[in-house]
């Protein structure tokens, strides 16, 4: 089965909590701290694959995790990392957050690796809080949450050329007569149901990449029919050859046939129409067909080849591949995505203009502190121990929390919540 398009929920791993312990050894005095740090929680990533054709693998997977980090272990020894999560995927594959629509990564290389979530960092044992001021230090603290997103993984197929016409064209004779790719065919609309590839061969040691790409029908771009489904695999084409039924034979005019293509080449992303075209008069073995691509000729203004070709009899077959071959030889691949596209995925840095905190009188009238930063701290609190709170609380003072909130007109006694956690308030 092919599968090209699934939705997945992705969570890398949770770091693994830190730990409070001392060392306790006969004849080893002031042993002091020894609790370690908690490993890494494993990262989801994806990665090329060649050997794939299809994301059937992904269809059953409705969520994926990755396993967290181990916890710290006594005598300063460290927990051991959760493994990264790595998903094989089809080369031509690319990643969007299914929120923003923003691309995670565009893997058109075998084992080309994209990270979509990194894993969370372990917390600290209490080894690195001591001090000279507190050389025995209660603290630890927990493992950073993993990341969770809702993800969408689309297959452009890799392809140099790229058939796209009505359905009952000829597309898929004309695959199977210059390749070894062996699509079905049949007289009805939409025999071919999914994108057929083949490896085209010419003389002089030349060859590309061939696609016969699924009949696409008028509001194709707006997702008529399986248009946007089909319509994709034309995105990363360099050349477009837009076959044309020039005898008419279902009774359609076949100017009319290539304007409707054209349109929906035009109107959907990335601007398909940019790249260079050939349009295959085809069937020209049929009667009517002679008469047809005169007046064609005529309605044309675009500055496009036409090359006259009968899939049937395979006559001018190899005028048409060398002329494929030599705009192929004069044309640079296009970027389907800009910069501002990506979604870039970095470990969290604080930069000075972020927004520490925001603080709310809910309709309850308790005070929400709320805000990223603030948030991983506090995840990140082990508030079983007494030290942890008081450095969580020196936290927040020295944030300005305790300043706002005056501020704010917050006064002894009142609630103030932050995230889950409510307490009183103390002046």
């Amino acid at each position: 089965m092919f599968v090209d398009l699934v939705k997945i929920k992705v969570r890398s791993g949770k770091g693994g909590d830190g730990i409070v312990a001392f060392r306790r050894e006969k004849y080893v005095p002031m042993g002091g701290p020894a609790g370690g740090d908690g490993g890494k929680g494993g990262s989801i990533i994806f990665q090329g694959n060649e050997g794939l054709s299809t994301l059937i693998d992904l269809r059953y997977n409705k969520e994926i995790n990755a396993p967290e980090g181990e916890n710290g272990k006594p005598k300063k020894m460290d927990g051991a990392g959760g493994e990264d999560r790595i998903i094989q995927v089809p080369v031509g594959t690319t990643i969007y957050d299914e929120e923003t629509n923003k691309v995670y990564g565009d893997i058109t290389n075998h084992k080309q690796r994209v990270i979509v979530c990194k894993g969370g960092r372990g917390g600290r044992g209490n080894v690195k809080f001591a001090s000279s001021r507190n050389t025995a230090p209660e603290i630890a603290e927990k493992g950073e949450p993993g990341v969770k997103k809702f993800i969408r993984v689309e297959l452009k197929v890799l392809a140099d050329v790229g058939l796209v016409g009505l359905p009952s064209v000829g597309k898929s004779t004309i695959i199977s007569i210059v390749s070894n790719s062996r699509p079905k065919i049949a007289s009805y609309h939409f025999t071919t149901l999914v994108p057929n590839l083949g490896v085209v061969k010419v003389e002089e040691g030349r060859s590309f990449v061939m696609a016969d790409l699924p009949g696409l029908i008028e509001g194709a771009s707006l997702g008529q029919g399986l248009g946007l489904q089909f319509l994709r695999h034309i995105e990363r084409t360099r050349v477009i050859l837009h076959v044309i039924d020039m005898s008419g034979s279902e009774g359609r005019d076949p100017f009319e046939d290539y304007t409707i293509i054209n349109k929906e080449l035009k109107t959907y992303k990335y601007n398909l129409l940019a790249r260079p075209q050939i349009i295959i008069a085809n069937k020209m073995d049929l009667p009517g067909a002679d008469d047809n691509l005169e007046l064609f000729k005529m309605q044309l203004k675009e500055d496009y080849d036409i090359i006259p070709i009968s899939a049937a009899t395979k006559d001018n077959i190899q005028e048409l591949l060398y002329k494929t071959a030599d705009l192929l030889d004069n044309t640079k691949s296009f970027e389907l995505y800009e910069d501002d596209d990506y979604e870039e995925i970095v470990e969290y840095t604080f930069t000075p203009d972020e927004i520490l905190f925001e603080i709310n009188l809910g309709d309850d009238g308790v005070y929400d502190v709320t805000g990223s930063r603030l948030r991983k701290i506090f995840e990140m609190t082990d508030f079983s121990r007494d030290q942890s709170i008081k450095r969580f609380s020196r936290i927040l003072r020295s944030l300005g929390i305790d300043r706002e909130l005056r501020e704010k007109g917050v006064k002894n006694g009142d609630t103030v919540r932050i995230l889950d956690f409510e307490f009183e308030f103390v002046d």
